[in-house]
């Protein structure tokens, strides 16, 4: 996996300026990358259950596969999850696949098999409770089990899938952001790839309360380098300053990073601009 260094602090401070989004912007987006084209075969959507021992009860997941799939090739993996308010079906008003199928069509992507999970990873028998519930966001931090021993083995089971870190990636919205940051953190030997677009507070600790990590322990590893990228939008009122405050902090405890901001706020303008720059980085 090709390492990428860690952009410079001009790229934080990006603004509107023509500059900004010039031809030597590295992450600005091909014309129309989010339109369906004609002459183009795109992935193809499936919902699927699957069983979780986390959870204990049925769980839904949509699936995205390559046009021409079969299981003479295998595939890597990008699993992508949603906000707080969201389900396994919030990334489809995101086009995954029509963003994906376009860099697939240019040649700047590989095909890859794209997994949109519930990341609300919460109990038979727990009442969820409203969106902003203290029950709600503890689900979304217990998806760490619900993915490593549920999820995954289920898509291994029943889809032809390349393994390894490699061949696995992992990225989300807001909240799904949050949950791209936990795994990916927590375990290097298994995300190769992290993508985390407007991400959620509470990843790292602030003086208001606990949180996933302290700032010290919010670091990659040695062993297993990832690529780990982070965008926000210009006028993200609803997460502010946590993507950036994500990105110094890796960076001061020496993991490489890439960030940057782009004009949008706290929408999938931003989301998609995410997910394209970081569909087109991934399984090098």
């Amino acid at each position: 996996m090709k390492l990428i260094r860690i952009l410079s602090v001009v790229l934080v401070l990006v603004s509107l300026t023509a500059a900004a989004f010039s031809e030597e912007d590295p992450f600005k987006t091909a014309k129309q990358y989010d339109v369906r084209q004609s002459g183009i075969f795109y992935p193809t959507m499936e919902e699927k259950t699957y069983y979780s021992t986390t959870c204990e009860k049925d769980r839904k997941v949509m699936v995205y596969l390559p046009h021409d799939y079969t299981t003479e090739k295998q595939y890597p993996v990008l699993y992508l999850f949603h906000g707080i308010g969201g389900d396994h079906k919030e990334w489809a008003g995101g086009k995954p696949d029509v963003i994906v199928g376009n860099l697939i069509d240019a040649g700047e992507a590989p095909e890859m098999i794209i997994v949109t999970p519930n990341c609300k990873a919460i109990h038979a028998n727990t009442v969820a409770g409203g969106a902003y519930s203290a029950n709600v966001i503890a689900g979304f931090d217990n998806f760490i089990s619900e993915m490593t021993v549920d999820l995954m083995p289920f898509i291994k089971e029943n889809f032809s899938v390349k393994e390894g870190r490699e061949n696995t990636a992992i990225a989300g919205l807001s909240m799904g952001g949050r949950v791209a940051l936990h795994l990916g953190i927590s375990m290097p030997e298994t995300f190769g790839y992290v993508g985390a677009f407007c991400p959620a507070p509470g990843v790292v600790a602030d003086a208001v309360g606990a949180a996933l990590f302290t700032k010290e322990a919010f670091k990659g590893s040695e062993e297993y380098p990832q690529l780990i990228l982070i965008n926000t939008g210009l006028t993200d009122n609803v997460v502010g300053e946590w993507p950036e405050i994500y990105a110094s902090t890796l960076a001061e405890n020496g993991t490489e990073n890439l960030f940057y901001k782009c004009i949008g706020g706290h929408d999938f303008f931003v989301w998609k601009n995410g997910l394209y720059n970081f569909a087109k980085r991934i399984f090098d």
